[in-house]
């Protein structure tokens, strides 16, 4: 009798310690927060290297986790939000300008009858999902996108103004900040789903213009210290959130991902680089417009303090979180990114050769040391992100040549949407004729 009680004490205690060893890895599911920073470049986030600039809670998160130093967004944020949420190309989807989707397309498109967002693809993998921040420039209500609960507000919205929850507005009440209405949202909607995998979309507000005080600000400060002011809000924000995550013992169930819409709105000289400046910025189609802070963050399973250099896009993410959550990509739906989920993990996967970024009928595609846009423009990226160098297309220079033809094959087949500024229409609110679409499309 002994001799079998000791038997099932050992089959007690073996099962018990498999259990723990379960317990630490990393889970099949992991819950993830994509914090998307509104006009945030290189040069306003000190793990990027800005000079100006110092943002210590960002910093320990990239330091946690992997660096990815070639991420390319859209150079404007309604394209690239689309881009990041739908998997697809402006020219594919129709958003090519902030305002792709205004007043006057209301009545005769919708793209969320055709269009499917991350949240969607992860909701038929069990998770919830939400929408904070800002929603601005997007199509349609966030709960058409799959998103189970949202809190929408516009651009620039800090002091004033009405914001949308679920779908119905309200108003901001005259004492409360934006933001941090936003943010405890979100620990509130992490908290009521804790002991489920989770989605979040966290579109912050900052640092989007008007630049306006922060509760953090002090009286009389000048444009100059409000901007910073803004930006050092952003990373207390971020702060809070992971302390929250910390507190609910979620930080090793959960990777956040962290970039930024587009690049910095102010001038390069004011958001220097290691005592370089950039080239490019917000709205531009140099290196300064779309090349943006990015990383991964997931303890335990996210190299810590790794930087990788393959290209990235924002077109990536659906399908990288799709095969991180164990969802199913849509069908019959052309998508144009491809999973970075074994980068992710500390894994070679399979790099992407080039990027493609437009915006307004301009467009480029860069590999990892040419640029070719269809303009014509041919450059030679070595000394990027400071400097892009022309190149004449009758170079003598063999690799150049090669990029040309190999660049000039892609953009042949990602045809930047039409765009006519002197259409009536464009001149209005900034839509376009509707591009024919490829097969497939």
């Amino acid at each position: 009798m002994n001799r079998t009680i000791s038997s099932l004490l050992l089959v007690i205690s073996l099962t018990a310690s498999s259990g723990a060893e379960e317990s630490k890895a990393p889970p099949s599911q992991p819950n993830i927060i994509f914090i998307l920073a509104d006009d945030v470049g290189l040069g306003e986030t000190s793990f990027t290297g800005a000079d100006k600039f110092k943002t210590p809670h960002i910093d320990a998160l990239a330091k946690g986790g992997t660096h990815f130093d070639h991420g390319y967004s859209m150079p404007m944020c309604g394209p690239s939000r689309f881009t990041l949420l739908t998997g697809r190309y402006p020219f594919r989807t129709g958003l090519a300008s902030n305002n792709s989707f205004g007043k006057a397309n209301a009545g005769a498109y919708h793209p969320a009858q055709k269009e499917i967002m991350i949240p969607t693809v992860l909701k038929t993998a069990g998770y919830v999902t939400a929408a904070a921040g800002k929603w601005g420039q997007m199509p349609e209500e966030p709960s058409k996108w799959g998103f189970d609960e949202s809190l929408g507000a516009g651009n620039g919205q800090y002091w004033k103004g009405k914001y949308s929850r679920n779908g119905k507005d309200e108003t901001l009440p005259g004492d409360k900040y934006m933001p941090d209405l936003v943010h405890e949202f979100l620990v509130d909607f992490i908290g009521r789903h804790k002991d489920q995998p989770f989605f979040v979309y966290y579109p912050m507000i900052h640092v989007h213009i008007p630049i306006q005080r922060t509760p953090d600000s002090k009286e009389g400060a000048n444009d100059d210290h409000l901007y910073a002011d803004n930006v050092a809000y952003m990373d207390k924000l971020v702060g809070k959130l992971v302390a929250e995550l910390d507190r609910l013992k979620l930080r090793e169930k959960t990777l956040i991902v962290f970039a930024a819409d587009n690049g910095s709105i102010r001038s390069p000289a004011y958001t220097p680089v290691k005592g370089k400046t950039i080239s490019g910025h917000k709205a531009t189609m140099q290196e300064g417009g779309s090349r943006v802070p990015m990383f991964a963050n997931w303890p335990g399973t996210t190299p810590a303090g790794a930087v990788n250099h393959d290209l990235t896009d924002f077109s990536d993410f659906l399908a990288t979180f799709a095969e991180l959550g164990g969802a199913k990509l849509p069908e019959g739906l052309k998508l144009d990114g491809q999973s970075i989920a074994p980068q992710i993990k500390g894994r070679k996967g399979t790099p992407r050769e080039w990027v493609y970024v437009e915006l307004m009928g301009k467009s480029f595609v860069r590999d990892a040391r040419w640029k070719l846009a269809n303009d014509g423009g041919f450059f030679d990226l070595k000394n990027a992100p400071f400097e892009e160098i022309p190149v004449t297309k009758d170079t003598t220079d063999a690799d150049a040549q090669s990029a040309l033809k190999r660049l000039q094959r892609v953009l042949d087949d990602h045809q930047a949407a039409p765009w006519n500024d002197d259409s009536k229409q464009g001149k209005k609110n900034g839509t376009r004729p509707a591009a024919k679409k490829k097969a497939g499309s």
